[in-house]
């Protein structure tokens, strides 16, 4: 096991989070190394320049934006208080129930699944991607993936995230370009390693986000690196925060862009903070084995964006796969189990 705890900051990182998605679509099964399903896996290292011992000491660094990954991993999160509420479902292999945790002082709600028999098991957060937190449910997103995983024997917390269903609200999170769903994340697998109950392992605990929630997991794994043991993405938004700005907010006359725009500047005024907004501007944190699934007839969320980060990943030597589908939409359909079958497999080999 790799020591626990989220990193310190190092100076200049800065990230943003943008929104798209929620999840749908039929599975059926298929064979798991089916021609059409290509890995694109090519783990790179990077070699270490040489460094002059007549260099002088670098200036100190400038205090973090609060509003930045250098902000979020310089700040000391918390996670606790898992609270197992009323019984929402009992099936022969698990139950689900109401869930609340803390997470930086916010009260978090969400679901959880807890497989039938002797634990403790392995964990895993899940992150949703974007429903209208007015419409929002708890529980809500990734109903296919909550149930298979629970069946193969994983507690699954679900988040909820600030601002939906029971959660405690946060009137600031979208103009800071909702890095608050970050902190919920890292809240969560701390409040799962502290519960202190018998059916949850909390020294295993893996990540899985789809589409905005794969951007979550990207900047959770740049902020806390080292928080969870293995990460897994279903066609996730861009890396790249301006990206998501213009695809999905300025697009729809979200009113909210102004608001971001007036607080924190745009693209084009201050691009490097927006650079700095980007996990990939910060690849060398990753410390967790990735896995992204897409397909290649994404109409929400290109696979270039899959391709870029994955690339960027491995350029910075870290151990990152990318799965592509041919075929497949954005919320995978007939290729789903056969996808899950890969997503299994990684949890597997890395938590078990």
């Amino acid at each position: 096991m790799r020591p626990r705890g989220t990193a310190g900051a190092a100076a200049g990182l800065l990230l943003a989070l943008a929104a798209a998605d929620c999840t749908g679509g039929e599975d059926g099964a298929v064979p798991r190394r089916s021609p059409a399903s290509t890995a694109e896996s090519r783990p790179a290292t990077e070699r270490p320049g040489a460094e002059s011992p007549r260099t002088s000491p670098p200036p100190a660094p400038s205090p973090a934006d609060p509003v930045s990954i250098a902000g979020l991993a310089a700040r000391e999160h918390t996670g606790s208080g898992l609270r197992l509420g009323s019984v929402l479902a009992r099936t022969s292999a698990y139950t689900r129930y109401a869930v609340t945790y803390q997470a930086n002082g916010l009260t978090i709600s969400g679901v959880m699944n807890v497989p039938e028999g002797d634990g403790p098991f392995p964990a895993l957060v899940l992150a949703h991607g974007y429903i209208d937190p007015d419409v929002y449910v708890t529980g809500q997103g990734m109903p296919r993936e909550q149930d298979l995983l629970a069946r193969n024997g994983h507690v699954v917390l679900h988040v909820d995230y600030r601002n939906h269903a029971g959660s405690d609200k946060d009137p600031d999170n979208d103009v800071n370009l909702r890095l608050g769903y970050t902190e919920d994340v890292i809240g969560a697998a701390m409040a799962l390693r502290s519960a202190g109950r018998p059916e949850i392992d909390g020294d295993r605990i893996g990540l899985l986000g789809r589409s905005m929630g794969g951007g979550v997991v990207y900047n959770t794994l740049v902020v806390a690196p080292g928080l969870f043991d293995a990460a897994v993405v279903y066609a996730p938004v861009s890396a790249r925060p301006e990206e998501n700005l213009d695809h999905f907010q300025r697009r729809s006359g979200d009113p909210v862009v102004a608001e971001i725009e007036a607080r924190h500047g745009t693209p084009d005024s201050d691009p490097e903070f927006w650079r700095q907004l980007s996990p990939l501007t910060h690849a060398d944190r990753l410390t967790e084995p990735l896995l992204i699934h897409h397909g290649t007839a994404d109409g929400t969320c290109p696979l270039r964006w899959s391709r870029e980060a994955a690339a960027a990943f491995r350029a910075a030597g870290k151990d990152v796969e990318l799965r592509t589908y041919e075929g497949e939409g954005h919320t995978f359909g007939s290729r789903w189990r056969e996808s899950m079958e890969v997503t299994m497999a990684h949890f597997d080999r890395h938590l078990r």
